[in-house]
């Protein structure tokens, strides 16, 4: 079934300052640091909950209502959620000690998929916003704000008609999302605060990352007659790379069932394969050349991964 995500077109009042630029991606004079496997990912048993893959909880909802409206940040330290008053929460574990901050209002909520998004360096947060309208039809853009993880710093993006799972460039420069009626997903440039559609994606509910310069999109493409789902994360999709300026189908070089896939900060492609006991991360460079292949914890095999953090 379809459905559109609740949103509005009239963009959120807050500043239009210039959007302070995020640390690009660190210089490396010669290959990445193999990964060692880390990684945050997410339950839905009692509740949502986003742990570490040695079981160390992160965050876990309260609220027998929640949306379901959250994401990790890149380092794995912290989610972002809005509540059912249009609160946009950065919250965290450690230690034991549960910290939460409400670091922005006015934040677009009552959909699954309208969840915020992490820059690259954890420091900020970009989100789908409204005006107090009560929905949205078919065409109506949504506003994108972006506000820091402190709550200083809120500023305005653009309007999308992708506002769903919107995910950040490591660039900085673009935010893709896919539409709630599922038909399409949309690039947001930050710079110009113009969205336009992806050539070659007809149907995805599901956006999971960008490559570092927007130049590619890992999505879950759905065909025709497929249930576009509730717009909840999934803990598990077929991932489907292209282009996003030709809306090419790039081949993903990996065999197995592949269930995952994510563009890390430098540009590798981690792709998660299923497997009876436990399953793979295969890390490829941006040739597709194979430089790892790691083993998750039989403990996460059914659980939802939300980021690689080393």
């Amino acid at each position: 079934m379809k459905y559109w995500a609740l949103a509005a077109g009239a963009a959120l009042a807050v500043s239009a300052a210039a959007l302070p630029a995020q640390a690009a991606a660190p210089e490396r004079s010669g290959a990445p640091a193999p990964l060692t496997g880390q990684g945050v990912y997410l339950s839905y048993g009692n509740g949502i909950r986003v742990l570490k893959n040695d079981g160390r909880p992160v965050w876990a909802s309260r609220d027998a209502s929640f949306a379901g409206q959250f994401s990790a940040s890149p380092d794995g330290r912290k989610v972002a959620w809005i509540d059912g008053k249009g609160r946009l929460h950065v919250s965290s574990t450690a230690g034991g000690k549960t910290t939460d901050k409400v670091v922005a209002r006015g934040a677009a909520y009552g959909g699954p998929c309208m969840t915020p998004a992490w820059s690259a360096d954890s420091r900020r947060i970009a989100f789908p916003t409204t005006a107090g309208a009560g929905g949205s039809g078919q065409g109506d853009r949504t506003a994108v704000a972006a506000v820091g993880s402190d709550g200083k710093g809120l500023t305005t993006l653009g309007t999308t008609l992708g506002p769903c799972h919107l995910t950040w460039s490591a660039d900085g420069r673009t935010l893709a999302g896919y539409a709630g009626d599922t038909v399409g997903v949309h690039l947001l440039t930050t710079g110009s605060r113009v969205s336009a559609k992806v050539p070659g994606i007809k149907l995805a509910n599901h956006v999971e990352s960008l490559s570092p310069d927007g130049r590619r999109v890992v999505v879950n493409a759905i065909g025709a007659n497929a249930d576009a789902g509730d717009g909840s994360w999934p803990l598990s999709f077929v991932p489907s790379i292209h282009d996003t300026r030709t809306g090419k189908k790039i081949a993903i070089p990996v065999e197995g069932r592949l269930i995952g896939a994510r563009y890390l900060r430098d540009g590798r492609l981690v792709v998660r394969v299923a497997g009876k006991a436990g399953n793979t991360l295969v890390v490829l460079d941006s040739s597709g050349k194979t430089l790892q292949s790691l083993s998750e914890k039989p403990a996460v095999r059914r659980l939802g991964l939300l980021q690689i953090t080393g």
